[in-house]
């Protein structure tokens, strides 16, 4: 009887094929949304990325907050961001003018300004409103700079509409966003500010301080907007925040945060 010898090659082909199909593909990296946004967005939207990665946790976000106005230069030239939320939606709307959006603006929130001072000091801030910013005894008034952040120009137009800019203008301090304008008068290097309502009634300020809302036809609408960018490194991904901003679980937030809503 004779032996059947069997070659190893076809045996290590064989085995070699079936380790391949054992083998686990790489893991896909996470999205990755990277988000240039207002300043007055801060504590809103820290709290909406909590929601959205526990409903989306193969998405990492990095938000940064800052001036509409600086990131509107800084998106210009292509600064690596994939999402702008912008206190002022004209902003949003010149980067889609421009051909550097992936898609049209949209409107997210409507901005709202609050005269605030730390619960401490004597101000009646509640009873006198923007009045507090000419009040004997205030030395100092802290507004985010016209210059290039949205809510400055609206505390500008708020004084002048109600006759105190005037008075008022040897007094003011210019914070570069309005979060730097809270904090001049949180760490009382100003009496008294004119910041966003979204941050006086934010955890931590909202225990230490008192505001009053200014009336809304003080001002132009703050309308809020944003857009994806064209170099967005994942767009589906930066639309899917977006959708989870403007849909329920987000406009739900930013009420609670005294923000106005567009129209659903």
């Amino acid at each position: 009887m004779r032996a059947v010898v069997v070659g190893l090659a076809p045996v290590v082909a064989l085995t070699l094929v079936l380790l391949a199909g054992c083998e686990r593909p790489p893991a896909a990296a996470p999205a990755r949304v990277r988000v240039a946004a207002a300043s007055d967005l801060k504590f809103a939207l820290d709290d909406l990325l909590v929601a959205f990665r526990a409903a989306r946790p193969g998405v990492e976000v990095e938000a940064v907050y800052g001036s509409s106005g600086n990131f509107y230069a800084q998106l210009s030239q292509r600064a690596p961001f994939d999402l702008f939320l912008s206190a002022d939606v004209d902003l949003a709307r010149r980067l889609a003018d421009a051909g550097l959006s992936d898609g049209p603006p949209f409107p997210y929130a409507y901005g709202r300004l609050a005269v605030w001072a730390p619960r401490a000091s004597p101000l009646d801030v509640e009873a006198l409103g923007l009045r507090a910013a000419a009040a004997p005894g205030v030395r100092a008034v802290a507004i985010a700079n016209p210059q290039h952040a949205p809510y400055g120009r609206a505390a500008e137009e708020a004084l002048r509409a109600a006759g105190l800019l005037e008075a008022v203008a040897p007094r003011l301090v210019l914070g570069d966003n309005v979060a730097q304008t809270a904090q001049f008068v949180d760490s009382g290097s100003a009496d008294v500010g004119i910041i966003a309502l979204s941050l006086a009634l934010a955890p931590g300020l909202r225990e230490r301080g008192k505001h009053a809302v200014v009336p809304e036809d003080a001002h132009a609408p703050l309308a809020q907007g944003g857009v994806v960018l064209r170099w967005a490194q994942d767009p589906a991904a930066a639309r899917d925040l977006v959708a989870f901003l403007t849909g329920a679980a987000g406009r739900d937030l930013l009420a609670r945060y005294g923000f106005g809503l567009p129209p659903p």
